[in-house]
């Protein structure tokens, strides 16, 4: 089992930037790729990055320009957003996926309003 908290989340002005963070817990030292998704309202929850347990980072290719992921520890990955506008509404959500199974968490998540 793996739990999964984020945290960050909130109101920010139209070209603003944000920083969340996501910190896991439980069986976290088997080969795993720690993500991040979100989720606007009447939409399918969508891919926005990820990054392993080596450091490699993948990006959706629509938001690599304006998301940053980064992996401080085992334990500890955070996603910087930059120029923020209302369609990057949503909650956001962090996801823990074990290798080679595929077997996967998913946090609470964390609601971002972006509005003036």
């Amino acid at each position: 089992q793996v739990q999964l908290v984020e945290s960050g989340g909130g109101l920010v002005q139209p070209g603003g930037s944000l920083t969340l963070s996501c910190v896991a817990s439980g069986n976290i030292f088997s080969s795993n790729i720690m993500a991040w998704y979100r989720q606007a309202p009447g939409n399918q929850r969508e891919f926005i990055a990820s990054v392993t347990d080596r450091g490699m980072p993948d990006y959706k290719d629509s938001l690599w320009d304006r998301f940053f992921v980064y992996r401080r520890n085992a334990t500890t990955i955070y996603l910087r957003s930059n120029n923020l506008g209302p369609e990057d509404t949503g909650v956001y959500y962090c996801n823990f996926k074990l290798l080679p199974s595929a077997e996967d968490y998913w946090g609470q998540g964390t609601q971002v309003t972006v509005s003036t």
